[in-house]
């Protein structure tokens, strides 16, 4: 089944965002294709902008961590390597190919072969990886996340916890897509979550479900055993 792109035009956001040292190696490497390639469109860069900052605020990332991607029919739009998620430029935007790497690649986030993975195995159309600091607790002791709330079990009622001490993302793309499949969100041990959905928006409802979630069940320890809710 075919998959439309989405519509790009120049973007009237200037790229306005002070020279770094990433922009100023982007422009070294790239020469002038860099500006080319980074001009995203308005829409899809508030979108962007929208669910990074909220992942920043809400204490769900740190200054440079995690990333977002969308898809774009045979190719993927996704936050360049190092990028400040609560203050995404155009030009933190890189549309790289999801078959192989091309000349863009190198720009893009350390967790593109996870993103590629997702979206060759599912029918997702945004990715995003985060680092909830309760939810990462507990991928490091338990094997699945099961949320005891009522909004949690609605929304994220098993969380599946993959990898392992010393396992990166990228090692276990594949498995990551595979259970994309069947869950909204999953976490990897001692890193992260991977929020998958058809809207960009969409995956900050999982990640913060899943981090709230997460931060009632250590309350809930807190009170120790005898206190918790029948089941």
């Amino acid at each position: 089944m075919g998959r439309k792109r989405a519509s790009q035009t120049n973007c009237p956001i200037a790229f306005d965002k002070p020279p770094t040292l990433s922009l100023i190696f982007q422009r070294k490497y790239l020469g002038d294709k860099v500006q080319e390639n980074f001009k995203a469109d308005a829409a899809i860069l508030s979108q962007f902008q929208a669910v990074g900052l909220g992942l920043f605020q809400r204490g769900l990332i740190s200054s440079h961590s995690g990333n977002l991607s969308v898809l774009l029919e045979d190719k993927m739009l996704i936050t360049r390597r190092g990028c400040m998620l609560g203050d995404i430029r155009a030009l933190d935007l890189v549309e790289t190919r999801l078959d192989r790497s091309d000349r863009i690649s190198p720009l893009a986030s350390s967790e593109l072969e996870v993103h590629r993975a997702v979206y060759q195995n599912t029918r997702s159309r945004a990715l995003v990886h985060a680092h909830p600091p309760h939810a990462i607790a507990l991928s490091l002791t338990e094997k699945v996340v099961k949320p005891c709330d009522g909004e949690g079990m609605g929304l994220v009622p098993s969380v599946p916890v993959l990898g392992g001490a010393g396992v990166k993302p990228r090692d276990i793309a594949d498995p990551i897509a595979e259970a994309l499949c069947d869950h909204p969100i999953v976490l990897v041990y001692g890193y992260g979550c991977f929020a998958a959905s058809q809207l960009l928006e969409e995956t900050l409802l999982w990640i913060t479900a899943l981090e709230g979630s997460c931060h009632i069940l250590f309350l809930l320890k807190s009170l120790g055993d005898h206190q918790r809710p029948m089941v």
